[in-house]
């Protein structure tokens, strides 16, 4: 309240008229009129000497008149921000993922529409990267669980059918197709416990009566490739998160091949700003090039 009685006076004393005023804030002259006279009795002063045609400042109302002009250029400025930020002109989309490989495509969709957001991805495990949501410390997290948690807004981003990975001189190199129950026989390189891609490998061993074989167990993709590389084993993992490299052979499984799915989450109450609607709409996922999951306001042009 206090700030529209100090910008409708430091609009009086800059055009020194109250009907000049009043046109310019598009206010009746009764309405400036009145806001002046509640400034000057909510303190007791005297802000205006009142004269035929203008008002002219007091001693009051002439200290008064650099700070209420830094209140209305800092309104101003806010206001400035606040239109920008909304229009996409500026600001940060921060994506935290167990993994790049499945919305990067998104990724690019977005820093082509809107060049001037700075993104930044965190990597880290499932429960890391959405606790990190919960906390506004990212604004989408990209996880291969599936979560049923009501404050979350959830897109499926791929569903990814695993693959059998092993160096070219690997016996099961020059395949085509392997059975699952073959991996019994081959020494395997996994993820920690609690890994998708583990559970997943596990699961589809345990359909067909077997249990996980000789392993290491191994903490990233990355380090994963590089032991199948040294001819060091064999690892099951997603098909689209096998880097093209000669040096790995990749065979595919005859029937039932397990599958990793992979969903993008964001909170359903950030859903309809614009920086997180605005990521919705550019999201790559199976058989659309974009596609558009909750509603958020079209862009406006970027003010100057």
């Amino acid at each position: 309240m206090l700030g529209d009685l100090l910008m409708t006076f430091y609009e009086v004393a800059r055009q020194g008229s109250i009907t000049t005023a009043a046109r310019q804030l598009r206010v009746s002259q009764p309405t400036v009129t009145g806001r002046i006279r509640q400034l000057e009795d909510l303190y007791g002063v005297e802000l205006f000497h009142r004269r035929a045609g203008r008002v002219d400042l007091s001693d009051v109302g002439v200290a008064l008149m650099p700070l209420a002009e830094q209140i209305t250029q800092q309104e101003s400025n806010a206001d400035f921000l606040l239109r920008n930020a909304g229009n996409l002109s500026f600001g940060n989309l921060r994506i935290g993922a167990t993994g790049p490989y499945y919305i990067l495509r998104s990724v690019a969709a977005f820093r082509q529409r809107y060049p001037a957001i700075e993104i930044s991805i965190q990597i880290g495990n499932s429960k890391q990267m959405i606790d990190a949501l919960y906390e506004y410390r990212i604004d989408a997290a990209v996880s291969s669980h599936a979560l049923g948690d009501s404050r979350l807004h959830r897109v499926m981003l791929a569903a990814d059918p695993m693959v059998l990975v092993v160096h070219p001189a690997h016996p099961l190199a020059r395949r085509v197709h392997v059975d699952v129950a073959e991996l019994s026989g081959c020494h395997l390189l996994v993820r920690e416990q609690g890994s998708m891609t583990r559970e997943a490998t596990e699961s589809a061993l345990h359909a067909v009566g077997a249990e996980l074989p000789a392993h290491t167990v191994i903490g990233s993709r990355e380090a994963i490739c590089e032991a199948i590389r040294h001819n060091l084993g064999a690892s099951v993992m997603p098909a689209g998160e096998v880097p093209h490299d000669p040096a790995l052979a990749v065979v595919r499984f005859a029937n039932d091949a397990p599958v990793i799915h992979e969903y993008l989450y964001c909170l359903k109450t950030r859903c309809n700003t614009r920086l997180v609607g605005a990521l919705l709409d550019c999201l790559v996922t199976p058989g659309h090039a974009a596609s558009r999951r909750c509603e958020a306001p079209p862009p406006a042009p970027i003010l100057n």
